[in-house]
């Protein structure tokens, strides 16, 4: 797999025009025009910058694998570095809005260094792009056309502190709006949850439990078509608890249910449940219970 360490082999590799500075780029048709459109496909790449994008297209479709997108209202992409990126046979289209650029050492020793890790979005996939209303669509419009008065005028001591500056208030946007996105969508976030709850069923039902042990999250979002990070995010928004967590809960009420059978001991039941380590599954039924698997025996065995 090609993988581009700078900004400008990146770009190149895109057919899109050199940045002005090596490690940040800024390219916006909000005035006027339409964005420079990249190369029409590629084999999987990864590169070690991040990518803020806001397309609108005007015509033309975008294809992702076998899955077309029509974003003609705009939608908002985040792309993290090292992150695979791969499109096939896109139509020729021209769209409007801007795309920013910049290698992670542009950031480095900043604030926004660490907390640009704690956004999940730049791990979602293109279907879990962040759609704005107009009136959102306008405030991140504001903040581009300060980050472009900035990157076209003649450099100096504070240029780039103030880029990163408007970066770090773009990216605070975009969580509310997300925020946002999430609570609009309350229907089909409570579907992904009973779809979860069912995926997490299937898997014990079918037996793979004792032969491939407890479920990844990874598992569990692909058989979804969802990312890891959204469908966490989406969980958490809903119901409080991250997927993790609502992993952990459909564990221990399987493991209330084995307990009661007393010719099992602790540790079998942990094994039984794919747990690796019997004082971890213990450890974990008294942070969510309260109580130790062997007390909640001893508990409820005689009632």
């Amino acid at each position: 797999m090609q993988h581009f360490k700078t900004l400008s082999a990146y770009l190149a590799y895109l057919e899109l025009p050199r940045p002005e500075h090596p490690m940040f780029s800024l390219f916006s048709s909000l005035s006027d025009g339409f964005l420079p459109c990249p190369k029409e496909s590629s084999p999987p790449i990864t590169n070690d910058c991040y990518t803020i994008s806001f397309k609108k297209f005007v015509q033309g479709d975008l294809t992702y694998g076998r899955t077309k997108y029509d974003f003609t209202n705009g939608a908002l992409f985040f792309i993290a570095p090292r992150q695979v990126l791969q499109w096939t046979d896109a139509a020729v289209f021209e769209q409007k809005g801007f795309s920013i650029n910049f290698h992670e050492d542009f950031i480095k020793g900043t604030e926004l260094a660490h907390q640009i890790k704690k956004y999940g979005f730049f791990s979602y996939s293109a279907n879990e792009a962040l759609h704005l209303s107009p009136k959102e669509e306008k405030q991140i419009e504001l903040i581009v056309e300060n980050i472009e008065l900035e990157y076209q005028s003649n450099p100096d001591s504070f240029s780039k502190e103030i880029i990163i500056s408007h970066l770090g208030t773009l990216l605070k946007y975009a969580q509310r709006f997300y925020e946002r996105q999430f609570i609009h969508r309350t229907e089909l976030s409570t579907d992904l949850l009973e779809r979860f709850n069912k995926q997490v069923e299937a898997y014990f039902d079918s037996g793979q439990l004792q032969e491939n042990g407890i479920p990844s999250i990874e598992q569990i979002a692909e058989q979804l078509s969802v990312s890891q990070r959204y469908l966490s995010d989406t969980l958490k928004k809903e119901t409080g608890k991250t997927s993790t967590e609502h992993l952990q809960l459909y564990l221990i009420d399987e493991a209330k249910n084995i307990l009661l059978d007393p010719n099992k001991t602790v540790a079998q039941v942990a094994y039984e449940l794919g747990f690796e380590y019997p004082p971890y599954f213990s450890r974990l039924f008294k942070k969510k219970e309260g109580i130790s698997p062997t007390e909640y025996r001893e508990k409820y065995s005689l009632n």
